[in-house]
């Protein structure tokens, strides 16, 4: 009788065949975690720009809203209030310019 070694062709196919079968799975289950990694990100992404979202809105209508406030404090000012006003200004600030306002009888700004 021949001796046969314990590791026979037939034992190394079989291991073969399941060490595949088992770096497909392994692959498999690799690539469902990254794609649930993905998603979780792409949600938590959208989630965070909807925020920003709101927050520019609301940020663009209070600056329209100082905005219209300025322009009326402007034009009920007097020419020396925006003068003093103006003069407090610190030097990097560029004074801003003051509006053309008629005068009521009277002498105050309309």
């Amino acid at each position: 009788m021949a001796f046969q070694h314990p590791y026979s062709p037939s034992l190394f196919r079989k291991w073969d065949n399941a060490s595949g079968a088992s770096v497909v799975a392994l692959d498999n289950k690799i690539e469902q975690a990254m794609d649930l990694v993905k998603n979780h990100l792409m949600y938590a992404v959208r989630e965070e720009v909807e925020l920003l979202k709101e927050q520019i809105r609301e940020l663009v209508e209070k600056n329209s809203q100082l905005e219209r406030e300025n322009t009326l404090l402007k034009t009920l000012a007097s020419p020396e209030q925006l003068e003093k006003f103006q003069s407090r200004l610190s030097p990097e600030e560029p004074a801003p310019e003051a509006p053309e306002t008629p005068e009521a009888p009277g002498g105050s700004a309309v």
